[in-house]
């Protein structure tokens, strides 16, 4: 309906609407509080909504899109499609996709007459007691990944949606991909920086630590973990295989270091740089992460490996380092590209001691620092020449591991 056709209330009913979509956009933390908020709102206006939803792309490396869905009465479902899922196979066989191939912006399904039961999602909805479905296609055209969004309406009513409410949603849509698109790239830029770089430093990246030098030195128990006569596989296997090797075997480094509140900084060709920042009155807590993380990453490697032999594949051993020191934790680089990493004595160090894993025979070495401070039972192994270290290290293993 034009605009001037239309009664001053619905006029001012739609400014309200696109405001609190400015708003909305500006403050909300996920899509599911704008197909919830936008639905609470139409349903006061008298729009007959039953279902609802809000559907993304998504640039999570786990995730193919993301689903925020509204239901009369319930609560908002939020849903995450992984790659490889049955729920990204099963797209191809939605309306939305239809739409998609076809390079159409709207459809609609009268569902009390049948139309649309050839998906299985508007055939659920018409045994449930759908009548009407709707389809809008919102796109952000300048953008690769995050390409635009669907919105989705189902009413229950007899007779469904009217003209007049459609063309009144239609208006609205632009202010819906406006606050959805913002809500999304935020959202992109926190868990894809998390992705690449920790949560803890994404935190301090996003919180404004940005500049070149900037950051500081904190005390922290350092992991160093390292894929044993990698290289060697290189000659055997293709490069594919290798690569899923590399991630099998640093998804369970990843996984014991982070249940331990440690952090992944580095992923160092087949090595790993994990700390565990420790608090100023009890270093020692840190330690005993650190060395949990060590001690279930190697146990979780041995099943791993039983796992891989059994099929013929390689048995890679894991050495591990504990150390415990002073480290520079923030940005380090050009200008231009930069790295939030920790470099120190600290790190060299314990970067040097991983060389005497093979030496000693031993998976997991403690330095002396780690050693006292954890104050678990060890062996002493003797004192070691660094490269590059002035001071020759005393290392240790835990009390009773095998030679």
């Amino acid at each position: 309906m034009p605009s001037a056709c239309r009664p001053h209330s619905e006029i001012e009913k739609i400014k309200d609407h696109i405001q609190w979509f400015i708003e909305q956009g500006i403050t909300c933390e996920h899509i599911g509080d704008l197909v919830g908020g936008l639905c609470d709102r139409l349903i006061a206006d008298g729009v007959p909504i039953w279902r609802a939803s809000i559907r993304m792309p998504s640039l999570h490396p786990m995730y193919r899109g993301v689903a925020a869905n509204f239901e009369r009465g319930g609560a908002i479902v939020l849903e995450n499609a992984e790659h490889g899922s049955e729920t990204e196979r099963s797209f191809e066989t939605t309306p939305i996709f239809h739409l998609l191939s076809r390079g159409e912006k709207t459809g609609r399904w009268n569902l009390a007459k049948g139309e649309g039961l050839e998906y299985a999602e508007l055939h659920e909805f018409a045994l449930a007691g759908g009548t009407d479905h709707v389809i809008s296609i919102f796109e952000f055209p300048k953008e690769v990944a995050l390409r635009g969004l669907g919105f989705s309406l189902t009413s229950d009513a007899p007779g469904g949606f009217s003209d007049d409410q459609l063309a009144i949603i239609q208006e609205l849509l632009p202010a819906l991909g406006l606050a959805a698109y913002r809500v999304a790239v935020s959202k992109t830029a926190t868990e894809i920086l998390a992705v690449y770089t920790g949560a803890r430093t994404s935190a301090r990246i996003l919180a404004g630590e940005t500049r070149r030098g900037m950051g500081g030195s904190i005390d922290a128990a350092i992991l160093i973990a390292d894929l044993r006569n990698f290289t060697a596989l290189t000659e055997v296997y293709q490069p594919a295989e290798i690569v899923g090797f590399l991630n099998e075997h640093f998804e369970l480094i990843d996984r014991h270091v982070e249940e331990n509140s440690g952090e992944i900084l580095k992923f160092m060709g087949d090595s790993v740089l994990a700390i565990f920042p420790t608090e100023a009155e009890d270093p020692q807590k840190a330690c005993k992460a650190a060395l949990a993380s060590a001690q279930n990453l190697l146990k979780a490697n041995e099943e791993l490996n039983r796992e891989h032999t059994r099929h013929g594949g390689p048995d890679i051993g894991i050495d591990v380092v504990l150390h415990l020191g002073e480290v520079f934790y923030g940005n380090v680089g050009a200008h231009g590209r930069l790295d939030f990493t920790v470099i120190g004595r600290a790190v060299n160090e314990a970067s040097r001691l991983e060389k005497l894993c093979g030496m000693l025979e031993q998976p997991l070495l403690l330095s002396a620092s780690f050693a006292t401070t954890c104050a678990v039972p060890c062996d002493y192994l003797g004192s070691f020449e660094l490269r590059g270290v002035s001071k020759a290290a005393d290392v240790f293993r835990l009390a009773g591991a095998a030679s």
